[in-house]
Formats: C-alpha cells, structure tokens, sequence
C-alpha cells in the first residue's frame, strides 16, 4: 500500500471535526501530526503564554477563541501567524483593568492595531471586558472592511469616538455596546446616520446611562434593526423617546426592561405599530399597567413577555393577555404575584403558554441573551 500524500491525507482528515478524534490522528505519526495542524480551522486557546510555540502549526486557522489573560505580543503572534483569521473571540468573563487611556496604545489597543493591518478578512470580533479604548476600535474599523458582529460589550473605555468609526462600518449587523456608559445622544447619531443604519439586525446599548430621549428618537431611522436592548439605560430615558421605537418595522425582539420612566404610552404604540415583535422585557418597568399589557392582546407575533416586578401588572391583566392572544406562548411573572392567582386560572392558562414564576434575585437575563460567539471547532492546546 502506498502512503498517502499530504493533499489526500488533508482531504481525508478534513471530514473530521469532533475534538477528541482530531486529537488522536495528530498522535498516529509526525506526518498525520502535521497535516492535522494545517488542516484545523479552529482553535480555542487555553494557556495563552505557549501561544509562540503552538500556533505556527496551526497556520490556516480561520478562527480563533481565547478567554484567559491575553497581552498585546500575543495577538500581534496571531496576526503574524494566522492572517486569515476570520473570528476573533476574546469575550472573557473576568473584568479587566480599565485605567487605561483610551486614546494610547495602553491595553490591548496595539494588538487589536496588528490584528486590523494583518488580518483583512475578519468578519466577527468579540472583545467584552477586555481593555480596548477608541485607538483599537478605529484600527479595527479602518482595515475590517467585511466586519459583521462587534462585541464591545463592558469595554469602559469605549466613547463617541469610537462610534464615529463604527459609523463607517458598511457590512456590521451585529453590535454589542452594553455597559459603554461613556457613549452619548452624539454617539447613536453616528450610528443612525451612518452605513450601520442600512445593515445593522442586533444593537445592544444597555446600561449606557448618558443616552436619553434624543438618542434613543434617532434609532427609528435603522429600519432594518430586528433585536434592540435598551436595558438600564437610566432615567434620562421616558415615553417621549421609547414611543418612537415604534417607528422601527422590522423589530423583532426588544429589552425595555428597568427603564422606570416608561408606562402604557409606550406600550400602546409598540403594541399598535411593531407587528413582527415576538419578544418583549419589560422587568422593572413600575408605570406599566394592564391597560399596556392588553393592547397585546390581539398581536399576532408576540411570543415571549417578560413582567417581572411590574407592581402595577394585576393577575386579571395578565390572565386576559394569556387567554386572549392566540401567539403568546412563554410569560415570565413576578413570584408575588403567584399568591393571587387563583390554581384554577393558573391551570387554565397554562394550558395555552409556559408560565415562569421568578423573582429579581434568581432571574436569569433572558431576552437580552447575547448571542455573539462562536462554537470553535476542536482543537485546544
């Protein structure tokens, strides 16, 4: 029998994609061991400080997903070893030192800086908690031509300077600002009047506590926005400029939840003029009553509500929407509110939807799930 060369070998091996099988052919021999590398799309980097040693082995990855501590020399070594890196995911759950300057190179700006100029076809970058400040955003933005998701999420050092740069960006759909609470009304400008407003689907700018009612006006003008989340977004956030979310056709899914200074004028009108709408979060929202509960009543797209800690929702609003919708199929209640529904309703509705009974102390964000990220085929070192 002959030996396979390295193409057939590539081929074969190419219709392997479970980890641990990829693992075992690396270990047949140093030809396999070789081929394997070369062949992994993917890795997920686990002990980052023998990234220098492992990854030239790995020269044809397209993405990759590295959690831990990462340094400026370490993404400077993807840049250089993996040029057609296509997904970068750094999301990490630890919060990151945040006194950096946002307009140096300090963090992990230089990195991002070698990433943008080395690595041109980079289509999603994910980047939450991790110390970037508007220097690497604008690097990114200035070469990442083909961007489509941005998750800057808990970036603290993010400001309208960054979103001026965002702005620009003619192919993103996705964008995660959550926590960016340096981000202003002339930040959401950029956005609204920029490329983004013709391709943008998902914007999460929650707890972004200087956007106010002028910011949020301009949203309407991202048609074709299907998920919004406006969590948190503070006080300076009222009727005046959530009644004009309205205004957005193709919304699909929207996060409301804590903006304390909305009541049944919002409701009435997303209710009215959003018909594609499937999932609503209205947790903490204390001026809701049942007369906005009720004008979903006859929606035919809604699927999910959620009215945790609304005090003004009662049991008899909430058993009208269950009974009368015909789309409703999943409602999560504040647990105090169990104690005055009687069994007997509790059992009627829940013939037609999920009733979720929680309370603030063990609700799991829900609605806002930030699904930017990958699952990274095999592979890790």
């Amino acid at each position: 029998m002959e030996k396979l060369g390295d193409d057939e070998l590539g081929s074969i091996i190419n219709w392997v994609h479970d980890s641990n099988d990829r693992k075992l052919i690396s270990q047949v021999c140093k030809q396999w061991f070789r081929v394997e590398g070369r062949t992994r799309l993917s890795i997920r980097v686990l002990e980052p400080e023998f990234l220098h040693n492992f990854l030239p082995r790995f020269p044809n990855l397209v993405s990759i997903e590295a959690s831990g501590e990462i340094s400026n020399a370490h993404l400077e070594c993807v840049a250089q070893t993996c040029p057609n890196i296509e997904v970068l995911n750094l999301n990490t759950r630890k919060m990151q030192d945040d006194s950096d300057d946002s307009d140096d190179l300090s963090g992990l700006n230089g990195g991002i800086q070698a990433i943008a100029n080395w690595c041109r076809n980079l289509r999603k970058v994910y980047l939450r908690r991790r110390r970037i400040g508007n220097f690497g955003v604008v690097s990114l933005l200035k070469f990442g031509k083909n961007l489509t998701e941005l998750d800057l999420g808990r970036c603290s050092g993010i400001t309208d300077q960054a979103l001026e740069s965002i702005g620009s960006a003619n192919s993103l759909r996705v964008l995660n600002l959550r926590g960016c609470w340096m981000i202003t009304d002339s930040g959401m400008a950029m956005l609204a009047n920029g490329s983004p407003a013709r391709t943008l689907k998902k914007l999460i700018i929650a707890e972004c506590e200087r956007i106010t009612d002028n910011g949020i006006s301009l949203l309407r003008q991202i048609s074709c926005l299907e998920e919004l989340n406006l969590a948190e977004c503070g006080p300076a956030v009222t009727d005046t400029g959530a009644v004009t979310l309205a205004g957005i056709p193709n919304l699909k899914r929207l996060n409301l939840s804590w903006l304390v200074n909305i009541s049944d004028v919002t409701l009435t009108a997303i209710a009215e003029h959003c018909r594609k709408l499937m999932a609503l979060d209205l947790t903490g929202c204390e001026f809701i009553t049942g007369e906005g509960i009720r004008g979903f009543v006859d929606h035919e797209s809604l699927e999910e509500l959620v009215l945790v800690s609304c005090v003004n929702v009662l049991q008899s609003d909430v058993e009208m929407l269950v009974l009368g919708s015909q789309s409703l199929k999943y409602v999560k209640l504040d647990k105090r509110l169990r104690m005055w529904m009687p069994t007997a309703t509790q059992e009627n509705a829940s013939r037609f939807c999920t009733l979720d009974w929680m309370t603030i102390g063990d609700q799991i964000p829900g609605l806002e799930q930030v699904t930017i990220g990958e699952q990274t085929q095999g592979g890790t070192k």
